[in-house]
């Protein structure tokens, strides 16, 4: 492979087998990293990784559920002891929720996603950040313009988005002075299964979005993927606790 942002680098990406995560693992991977994906569905995470070897990437996977901090720990384990150490992570699992109004939420789908979306990120920042502080390292959490903004009807997920900002300003403040770099991507509407899945059960809501976005479209997967890229390269040493909005304008309205 030429060259690329990443060459060189050992990067973990979570939430891998489908949307965000896997055009992660394909971007990254252009981009010249060795790269250990990690998801809970293993079937699809066996199909990525015999793609991504075909077309010449060192890859790997692991299955795992990042609620857990057992199993983050053991992800972050997994990648330095099959690369030698981890220099980058994107720290993408995730799940949406349906529609609701706040005071009719029932105390499941907030659990729900207060779980995977902030413990997640959590357990996994505290075993990623444990395992770069010998040699620094970059992480990009995967937040969402719902974490920058107000969107009605969906409290719990954009609560979950508010506090990955808040988790990645904290650790980039607490650990820029050991060389580790935290940032987050905040998407805007981007196709995915979980968007897909929403748009199918709320008709017309693609068009409502697509309307209040300046460039008038959904984002494909790989656009976030780039952008995280970057932020996991060395070609911006010196930007940490920085929300990047790839929002086609979005959060500008």
């Amino acid at each position: 492979m030429d060259k690329g942002l990443l060459t060189g680098k050992a990067v973990l990406v979570t939430g891998a087998s489908s949307g965000i995560g896997a055009a992660a693992a394909r971007v990254f991977a252009q981009e010249g990293a060795a790269v250990l994906l990690v998801a809970r569905r293993q079937e699809r995470l066996a199909a990525l990784v015999d793609e991504l070897r075909t077309e010449g990437a060192r890859a790997e996977y692991v299955v795992a559920d990042v609620t857990s901090r057992e199993d983050a720990a053991m992800a972050v384990k997994s990648a330095v002891g099959t690369f030698g150490r981890l220099d980058g992570a994107f720290n993408n699992a995730g799940v949406g929720g349906d529609r609701t109004p706040l005071h009719q939420m029932d105390n499941e789908t907030y659990d729900t996603i207060m779980d995977t979306n902030v413990r997640g990120v959590f357990n996994c920042l505290r075993a990623e950040i444990a395992a770069m502080l010998e040699h620094g390292g970059a992480i990009v959490n995967n937040s969402s313009v719902g974490g920058l903004v107000a969107i009605p009807t969906a409290a719990p997920y954009i609560a979950s988005k508010h506090a990955v900002v808040g988790l990645t300003r904290a650790a980039a403040d607490e650990y820029a002075q050991q060389g580790i770099r935290v940032n987050a991507v905040a998407p805007g509407t981007t196709r995915s299964e979980i968007t897909t899945d929403w748009f199918a059960r709320n008709p017309g809501l693609e068009d409502m979005v697509n309307s209040m976005t300046p460039q008038g479209r959904t984002a494909e997967p790989e656009e976030i993927a780039a952008a995280a890229a970057w932020l996991l390269s060395d070609r911006c040493p010196f930007l940490t606790g920085t929300v990047l909005p790839v929002d086609g304008g979005f959060v500008n309205q």
